[in-house]
């Protein structure tokens, strides 16, 4: 995990693709839309990618994991905003789950390294 800069680290590369993807997908829903699910869904899968950055400058291991946990609630949550969409996200809901256990593995890692 000797990463030089987050944009390095493949979760965050995965993140980001995630949330490409989601402006995209949502690029044609209903005008009507677009300050509810479109919002809330952007919202949280740019956060996904914006907490690991945010984790990876900090010094500290306990800051890293307090911002890497953020980043893995706004995952649960665009999951959550693509379930209720009721559209065929089958791929980016097993994308979102290949990310959950990326970020669960950088979690444990890190929990392990802060344990004396």
């Amino acid at each position: 995990m000797g990463y030089n800069s987050f944009e390095d680290m493949p979760v965050w590369q995965k993140a980001m693709e995630l949330a490409v993807k989601i402006f995209n997908l949502t690029e044609n829903l209903p005008r009507k839309e677009d300050y509810s699910l479109t919002s809330q869904i952007r919202k949280s899968s740019l956060s996904v990618s914006g907490n690991i950055a945010e984790g990876f400058g900090r010094k500290h291991t306990k800051d890293k994991l307090n911002f890497y946990y953020h980043s893995r609630g706004s995952l649960a949550e665009t999951k959550s905003h693509l379930i209720y969409g009721k559209k065929d996200f089958e791929n980016l809901l097993n994308f979102i789950d290949e990310i959950w256990k990326e970020l669960n593995s950088l979690i444990n890692s890190l929990t392990k390294k802060s344990q004396p």
